[in-house]
């Protein structure tokens, strides 16, 4: 029911590259070719009517098959590396010739060759022409349809927004730890595709937002921090939600960690939508929900100096960029080069609108810095405070403990959409139980701060300056 221009020579050439010792590969490649090209009607070398009469058989059962049936049948057997990406390769290459195919009609009569019965088949939607550009009625890309929504029901949009997150979880770097080889990346995973240029925009804006509030005083004082920008890197403003964490030991003698008597402004909506998302889509655990965060504000040639975040924080947490591309760097031990200047051996660049988790070695062993930006940058890093750290007048926010992770299922699926394997929920609680572990073992061995006015994870490279004491820009009353 639709002309399919299958450019068979390009995905021949690229068989070396999947698996050059399966045998029936190209064999079962060239019944789909044959498959497809007597779909299409229209282009040389066909199987026409006279050839195929009286071919009931496989080719005869074959062409009744919709696109992910015939996937399925050339994907059993195989190895799953080899079955992805060949999916993805026709995938690719269908989508690519798209834009030439056309649809001859609603519905077509497809004749059953074992029963001989007329079936009719309702041909799929068109695929979206963008499908980063679907917005959904999430709180973050706003409500109603849109020129790339296609009629598609709200869990389809999400379906398909959800299957175009990249993941990247293998970063490896090895350094001697106490003598020991150890990949230092650990735990490091990048996410893109989390949120979309109008998401973006709509994020930024709202960020802009709440720096107007700070400077006008309608923030607590403690929420708002705008330093004056006394030397390159220094003018870096911050907005805290949830807590107040000192950087640095304050005026009043308080070590670094969150001060739980200070209050902050809670979470703003659009931030507890963003959590929403990605504890939704599989990029954070369901058992390490974020409960604070802190928004940076960068101008050009500002920068975060070396350091390996508080365990007043549990892990894992994570990093949302926006605005510019930037490079964060990773190493057991960073350098400094000169102000706002820094050297690692591990350079990660940051795509705008990618969540960046910090896990493991990636978190604890790894320091991590942000050298001097190129142009203005956003960063909001989202973290769970450890239940012994809360401030004294937290309260927990209901909305955030009933998030339920999306879950991929045969009616979500825009039908020839590709679908991506869920990630189990069990493995997900074993490895969040032994990050708990962690967090609870780190705690138990570090020494008391309370006492001696010092910690372990006051690990910044730079001076107590590098991190004035906060909320000392906002002149405005605060509220």
């Amino acid at each position: 029911n639709t002309r399919i221009y299958f450019p068979y020579f390009e995905l021949k050439s690229n068989f070396s590259s999947i698996c050059t010792v399966r045998k029936s590969f190209l064999f079962r490649f060239s019944l789909f070719f044959k498959v497809a090209v007597t779909m299409a009607g229209d282009i040389p070398g066909k199987l026409t009517d006279s050839d195929s009469a009286g071919r009931t058989g496989t080719i005869g059962l074959l062409k009744t098959l919709n696109r992910d049936e015939l996937l399925e049948v050339l994907s059993q057997g195989f190895c799953q590396h080899c079955e992805t990406l060949l999916e993805e390769r026709i995938h690719q290459l269908l989508n690519k010739g798209g834009s030439e195919s056309t649809m001859t009609s609603n519905n077509t009569l497809i004749s059953n060759p074992v029963t001989g019965k007329q079936l009719a088949r309702t041909p799929p939607p068109p695929p979206p022409a963008a499908n980063s550009d679907i917005l959904l009625n999430d709180g973050l890309g706003g409500s109603g349809s849109t020129s790339s929504d296609n009629g598609l029901s709200e869990e389809q949009k999400e379906h398909i927004r959800f299957s175009q997150v990249v993941r990247k979880k293998d970063f490896v770097h090895m350094e001697k730890i106490n003598g020991k080889s150890m990949n230092v990346l650990k735990g490091l995973e990048l996410h893109t595709k989390v949120f979309n240029a109008e998401e973006q925009k709509k994020i930024i804006e709202c960020v802009y937002n709440l720096q107007r509030m700070g400077q006008k005083g309608q923030l607590r004082e403690r929420t708002y921090s705008e330093p004056r920008k006394w030397m390159r890197g220094k003018g870096r403003v911050t907005i805290q939600f949830g807590c107040c964490y000192n950087y640095a030991v304050d005026k009043n003698g308080n070590p670094p960690g969150i001060l739980r008597e200070e209050e902050v402004d809670p979470l703003p909506p659009l931030f507890k939508q963003m959590i929403k998302r990605m504890v939704r889509w599989h990029v954070l655990p369901t058992m390490c929900v974020p409960n604070s965060c802190i928004v940076n504000i960068y101008n050009e040639g500002d920068c975060i100096p070396p350091h390996i975040d508080h365990h007043d924080f549990l892990r894992p947490f994570c990093t949302v960029s926006f605005f510019t591309q930037c490079n964060i760097l990773f190493g057991s031990s960073l350098k400094i080069v000169s102000p706002g200047e820094f050297s690692g051996p591990v350079s990660i660049p940051l795509p705008v609108g990618s969540v960046l988790i910090l896990n493991g070695n990636g978190a604890d062993i790894a320091k991590h810095c942000v050298p001097a930006v190129p142009g203005k940058r956003i960063s909001i890093t989202f973290r769970r405070m450890d239940e012994s750290k809360l401030p004294y007048n937290f309260l927990p926010d209901p909305e955030l403990s009933r998030i339920k992770p999306f879950i991929v299922s045969p009616s979500s699926a825009p039908q020839g959409h590709h679908q991506k394997p869920v990630i189990n929920s069990s493995f997900v609680k074993a490895i969040v139980q032994q990050n708990q572990h962690r967090n609870d073992q780190a705690i138990k061995d570090k020494p008391d701060r309370e006492a001696t006015k010092t910690t372990k994870n006051d690990s910044f490279l730079c001076g107590n300056d590098d991190f004035p004491p906060l909320g000392k820009a906002s002149k405005g009353a605060s509220r």
